[in-house]
């Protein structure tokens, strides 16, 4: 077997960056925030995941320059995390339109913000599950030489879940039923989860 090698540094020597394809699937993090004065924002990011469980915690993060989502979280040190359904996929894909600070996505996307309970920002109105989260840090990226890179992580701890109860089943999440979309790579490439098989790992 032969491969393709390349060190990022000097340039991959395909047609597009594998890195994000590679790396797939990615679920999307859909954050809702508030800022200072109270105006929402809604923006949806694929370098999201879980980094705990006890207590619960999880991550976005951001590239390029720092956007009105990661001001807002540490202006506020609040956010909302909401499951991106393959129902509200067009939605999520509207919000995530580069738009001048302060416009609100939840009215450009024609979605329903509603209120949360621990924490300020709202929730998306019709999604399948959302996580309350207030902010534990943010961190500044830096390369393996310990130079900043235009690259910030926020992680967040769980202070409040909401699901809806059509998709629990016997008290278990039916994530197969939810469709949770992800990204794949490249510009427009999503999958869903419509499927899922169980594999026990050994004691």
């Amino acid at each position: 077997m032969s491969d393709h090698f390349y060190e990022p540094r000097k340039g991959h020597g395909l047609a597009h960056n594998p890195f994000k394809a590679i790396v797939a699937p990615r679920p999307i993090g859909w954050i809702s925030t508030a800022d200072a004065v109270g105006r929402f924002n809604l923006a949806p990011y694929s370098f999201f995941n879980a980094v705990c469980d006890a207590p619960p915690m999880l991550y976005f993060s951001t590239a390029g320059h720092r956007k009105d989502t990661l001001n807002n979280v540490e202006a506020t040190g609040e956010f909302v995390a909401n499951f991106v359904g393959a129902a509200q996929a067009h939605e999520m894909n509207a919000t995530a339109a580069s738009v001048a600070p302060g416009v609100d996505e939840f009215a450009l996307a024609g979605l329903t913000p509603v209120a949360s309970v621990k924490v300020r920002p709202p929730r998306v109105g019709g999604a399948i599950a959302a996580m309350e989260c207030r902010l534990v840090r943010i961190i500044h990226l830096t390369d393996a030489a310990g130079a900043e890179v235009d690259g910030w992580m926020a992680i967040g701890e769980v202070v409040g879940v909401h699901i809806d109860r059509a998709f629990l089943r016997d008290g278990i999440f039916d994530t197969a039923a939810a469709r949770p979309i992800a990204r794949c790579g490249y510009r427009g490439d999503y999958t869903e989860v419509n499927g899922i098989f169980e594999m026990i790992r050994p004691a």
